[in-house]
């Protein structure tokens, strides 16, 4: 029987990763997947409405899924219906998370007062003043000199300004019917602009007509001053035909216009339907506002139907969760049925990669760029670039220690990658000095692929020394195999960072008008080239054996660490792409969890517990 296993695990976990690709059943009788998928202009990127909420819950809340005060889960695009358009009940839902005590005393709240250290508007709203005083004078101290609630102050601010433009961006809250006082709008809009026109003349007007225009007028100038999103595409047979319009910025546009642009009615009626509960009529407007979009924008649609249909696969998310099956798979393995287990573990790992690899996949043809462009898709890239390695010594080897790694490393990352999605959009646009996608595809991808390699050795040192000092599987045969494992993998590592190294300096005498400048992340990659040459220097001399080359690597992930995050967080240099210094501790816990592992490497081998290590 236990020959089926392998057979029977590789049909689970291929059912579960083509799970991926079907949409779970709406359980709203409202289309929230046509509406999902309407495109939108965001910080320069046109996305669907689905990622907005998602990357708004994110970084509200630290999570995607969300619950009504009464317990009824809500998909992420239903809970951003409800503020745009229901915002008295999004008021009262708990998305705001607040850890710091001292934050939760400005407003006289307790944890308990919170569902999961979260806390809704009205239960802030009371100290709103109090919490923009903090903010201000927060916003004098230098970033590093902030304390913990300083840092925290400005972070709920943030989050509350968020939500805050997000309310204004479909309809006034205060509105009670927006698509009637669009209407409204549309019918003293000839008559207003008349005596608009006459008061600026100085000739005879109504006065009432004057008013009536001005309140709009005001109105629509602070909507458009705090609206997030621009869910106006360009007229057509504009000049330029790249700008978008909020839709406070396309109600003042009708002065001019004489006409109240079509998307704004279309979205003004959805809000009327939603609000009164009416889905075939919601669902309809949304249908028809859908084709009107697809005649003129067939590419930016078909787009975000891809990044619609992506954001629900998630397959970063059950990717993370076939490596924790993979590592568990091939750690039994070592227990009992070798090679049934090994068998399993290693097609886990290679499903969990091809889950990887699609959604960098497509993460890629999204963004039209190479597969790293910050620093969530350098996590991504360099777990895959890791369990690739893996996957291919594991091939090789057959012993199941490529499979551990692999798994090990690969979900690591992709935790990484889920934390440093709490601070917005992952597909943001890039900064000028690094839109270059020939540079992107060169030195980013091989200076990454050399920090997969460094970690993959790290980690299979640390293999070594777990093995030999808390197990007792550790024999001659195997030390021997990942002593040749690590030796390979660091060499190959030193031929990628030293390439990436000098394709970076290339890149910066074109952008800088200087090769090297000494810059912390330039010094940060020289540090990787000269702990490669280290190690290898010490082995070819003689200096270590098979326990010192795997102190060697162990300490690697150190310095690869530090490389990839650390001088980030200096805030100095022209590198610091992506600082964010609550990335500190991590760090710092990282860096004594892998001394503590070299101090267990180089206990005496009296202590070890299998074969005597060379």
């Amino acid at each position: 029987m236990k020959r089926y296993i392998p057979i029977i695990v590789g049909i689970l976990v291929a059912a579960f990763a083509l799970s991926t690709l079907r949409l779970p059943d709406s359980k709203t009788a409202f289309d929230t997947e046509k509406f999902g998928t309407l495109p939108i202009l965001v910080n320069g990127r046109i996305k669907p409405l689905d990622t907005v909420a998602r990357t708004s819950l994110l970084f509200m809340q630290h999570k995607q899924t969300f619950k009504r005060p009464d317990g009824t889960r809500l998909e992420p695009v239903e809970w951003l219906l409800d503020v745009f358009f229901r915002p008295d009940l999004s008021d009262d839902y708990r998305h705001f998370r607040i850890v710091s005590p001292d934050v939760l005393a400005l407003f006289s709240l307790r944890e308990e007062d919170g569902d999961h250290f979260r806390y809704s508007f009205n239960q802030l709203r009371p100290a709103i003043q109090e919490l923009e005083r903090q903010a201000e004078l927060t916003f004098e101290i230098e970033s590093a000199l902030r304390t913990p609630f300083q840092k925290s102050v400005v972070q709920l601010r943030e989050q509350m300004m968020l939500y805050h433009r997000l309310k204004h961006s479909m309809q006034l809250p205060d509105s009670e019917d927006f698509l009637a006082e669009v209407l409204r709008f549309q019918e003293v809009l000839p008559a207003g602009v008349a005596a608009a026109r006459a008061k600026s003349t100085g000739t005879e007007m109504n006065e009432a007509d004057f008013k009536s225009i001005l309140d709009f007028a005001n109105r629509y100038e602070f909507m458009a001053s705090m609206a997030y999103i621009l869910p106006v595409p360009p007229p057509e047979g504009s000049a330029d035909g790249t700008t978008w319009f909020n839709i406070g910025q396309a109600l003042q546009r009708a002065f001019e216009k004489q006409a109240i642009d079509a998307h704004v009615m279309a979205y003004a009626a959805m809000g009327h339907a939603y609000r009164a509960g009416s889905h075939e009529q919601f669902n309809e407007i949304v249908r028809i506002h859908s084709e009107q979009f697809e005649k003129r924008f067939t590419d930016k649609l078909d787009r975000s139907k891809v990044e619609f249909r992506f954001n629900h696969a998630q397959p970063f998310y059950k990717a993370s969760i076939l490596f924790v099956l993979a590592f568990l798979l091939a750690v039994f393995s070592w227990l009992k049925w070798p090679e049934e287990l090994g068998r399993s573990a290693f097609w886990v790992v290679l499903v969990a990669f091809l889950l990887m690899t699609l959604g960098i996949a497509t993460r890629m043809w999204l963004e039209a760029r190479p597969p790293v462009t910050n620093l969530y898709s350098s996590a991504l890239f360099v777990g895959w670039g890791s369990v690739l390695l893996g996957l291919i010594l594991e091939r090789f080897f057959r012993n199941g220690i490529g499979s551990v790694t692999a798994s090990t490393v690969g979900f690591l990352c992709l935790v990484i990658a889920h934390n440093l999605s709490f601070t917005g959009d992952t597909m943001e646009m890039m900064r000028a000095v690094l839109d270059d996608n020939f540079w992107l595809a060169t030195h980013v991808v091989v200076i990454t692929i050399g920090y997969s390699a460094m970690f993959l050795a790290g980690f299979l040192a640390i293999v070594y020394v777990v093995m030999g000092t808390i197990t007792r599987r550790l024999d001659a045969p195997t030390a021997d195999a990942l002593t040749r494992m690590v030796y390979g993998i660091v060499c190959f590592a030193t031929l990628f960072s030293l390439v990436g190294t000098i394709l970076g300096g290339i890149w910066a005498d074109q952008s800088w008008g200087r090769f090297w400048g000494w810059d912390p992340k330039e010094n940060g990659a020289l540090l990787i080239v000269l702990w490669c040459a280290v190690i290898l220097h010490s082995r070819w001399g003689g200096l270590v054996r098979q326990r010192g080359l795997m102190n060697l690597a162990i300490l690697g992930n150190v310095v690869t660490a530090w490389s990839w995050f650390g001088v980030n967080m200096l805030g100095v240099g022209l590198h610091s792409y992506g600082f964010m210094d609550s990335a500190f501790i991590p760090l710092v816990v990282f860096g004594l969890s892998q001394v503590a592992i070299v101090g267990l490497g180089s206990l005496p081998l009296p202590m070890w517990r299998s074969f005597k290590a060379a």
